[in-house]
């Protein structure tokens, strides 16, 4: 055969071959089980032609850029949705949408996405405030306060009347001080003065004979002259220890001193540093029983004292 008559039949072989892939397929026939040989083809005259010759090559796709190739790979997918492995997005999910940014997506705990959980807070009872009291007037605090005083059986401060009656203190204290005033210009038997840091109503000296006849008739009960001695002593000197008033007086005064406090005019009031015994002090009652607001009222010893005191220690020494 000529070279030519080769070249006609090669072009004639070329123009009557078919793709493999738009043959007809074949029916499959069911293997036999029992016998299965390896169907290997023959190669035919014109596959041979055909692996002669150089393989053509398609030409490759232009290359994009990284901004085309990003919209392309979506635009792809959306526009086969037949690819294999590839499921039917959910309605739901496209209805949606895309989350907000910093938004926690549904399903995903609130802890994972960065919001701290909310505890819940326990129910707490909420009081209504109390109502202000009404602001007495001054005829009214007056009466109240006049009310309180004639009952009580000890002085007691302006603090606490301004807490009975829910009145400013600033007004308690003008209103006794005008009460006291009227009581004196009026010359009733009875007066309102301070003592031991409060109020109190008290009867007025020039009738002190007629409460003392009422009140005593013959059966009083006063202290001894060694109490009253002891009480001098430790109201002038206190704090003061027991060895001190036995010194002072000249006589053991242990007993008299556990009179004083069983009366509740005396009572411990700490104890010394270097020997650690105990001092006493006058108390409340003591004032009270006095008249006196303070310690500090008591009337000097000078006038009392004899002329020849100094003759009368250095005798003693």
């Amino acid at each position: 055969m000529s070279d030519e008559d080769r070249r006609d039949s090669l072009a004639d072989q070329a123009a009557a071959w078919v793709p493999p892939w738009e043959r007809p397929r074949p029916p499959a026939a069911e293997p036999d089980t029992a016998d299965v040989a390896p169907d290997i083809a023959a190669p035919s005259p014109a596959t041979d032609d055909l692996a002669a010759q150089p393989p053509v090559q398609e030409p490759e796709p232009a290359a994009l850029l990284p901004g085309e190739l990003d919209r392309a790979e979506p635009a792809r997918a959306d526009l086969d949705p037949t690819e294999p492995g590839r499921a039917e997005p959910d309605r739901a999910e496209s209805d949606r949408g895309e989350p907000e940014p910093g938004e926690p997506v549904v399903g995903e705990s609130s802890e994972a996405a960065g919001v701290p959980r909310r505890q819940a807070a326990g129910r707490r009872r909420v009081t209504p405030a109390p109502e202000p009291a009404p602001e007495l007037s001054d005829t009214e605090l007056r009466g109240a306060l006049e009310a309180i005083l004639l009952v009580v059986d000890e002085p007691v401060s302006e603090l606490v009347l301004a807490q009975v009656l829910e009145q400013r203190a600033e007004r308690v204290g003008p209103v006794l001080d005008e009460i006291a005033a009227g009581y004196t210009a009026a010359g009733h038997g009875f007066e309102l003065r301070r003592a031991a840091g409060g109020w109190r109503l008290y009867t007025r000296p020039e009738y002190a004979t007629y409460v003392e006849r009422f009140v005593l008739d013959g059966q009083s009960v006063r202290l001894t002259q060694a109490a009253l001695e002891t009480l001098a002593v430790v109201a002038y000197k206190q704090p003061v220890t027991r060895s001190r008033i036995s010194a002072i007086r000249g006589v053991n005064c242990d007993g008299v001193i556990r009179t004083l406090v069983t009366r509740g005019l005396v009572e411990e009031c700490g104890t010394e540093t270097d020997s650690g015994a105990f001092l006493y002090k006058t108390t409340t009652l003591f004032l009270e029983k006095l008249g006196l607001n303070t310690v500090d009222e008591l009337p000097p010893l000078a006038p009392f004292l004899p002329d020849d005191v100094e003759e009368l220690a250095d005798a003693t020494r």
